[in-house]
């Protein structure tokens, strides 16, 4: 027997959980998974600090993995479903590659391209338009993301005048 097909919520936890192993290599911890038909064909996590790329979000890595998964760029069967709003990068690739749908969690207010800031999604403008669903496991994507910058605050105040801290 199959399977059950993966709801948004239960995305969103691969998504939550790829996120967490971004924090192995001090990336900001953003999580992608890509769902077709139910089924989970990639998941990826910001790798910018790890690669000295970037664009290596999660997003563009999680895309890229499921064209080469699908044989082609055009992806409207993709669900991507992504723990923080994507920017504007990550939303026109959404566009360019022709997602069918977006799922996010938290809003990001500094680069949400999504809703926040700009809306490329829902673009009359552009080639094509995203659905999404924003806001799911909202509030535990956002903890993650604030434990985080927070903890980089925090090192960041604690690094003597002169000497260089973690993220330099």
């Amino acid at each position: 027997m199959p399977p059950d097909p993966l709801t948004d919520d239960a995305a969103m936890a691969l998504a939550l959980a790829e996120a967490r192993r971004a924090l192995a290599h001090g990336d900001v911890p953003v999580g992608a998974v890509t769902v077709v038909g139910g089924e989970l064909v990639a998941a990826r996590h910001n790798e910018r600090e790890r690669t000295k790329d970037p664009t290596a979000h999660a997003e563009l890595l999680a895309l890229r993995d499921t064209a080469i998964a699908l044989g082609g760029w055009r992806l409207s069967t993709v669900t991507l479903v992504v723990t923080l709003e994507p920017c504007a990068m990550c939303a026109g690739a959404l566009v360019a590659a022709r997602v069918g749908r977006l799922v996010f969690g938290a809003f990001d207010p500094r680069a949400g391209a999504c809703g926040t800031l700009y809306n490329l999604c829902a673009d009359p403008r552009l080639n094509h338009e995203v659905p999404v669903t924003p806001g799911v496991r909202g509030p535990e994507c956002g903890t993650l993301l604030t434990s985080f910058f927070a903890g980089k605050r925090a090192l960041s105040a604690a690094t003597p005048p002169g000497g260089r801290g973690h993220s330099d």
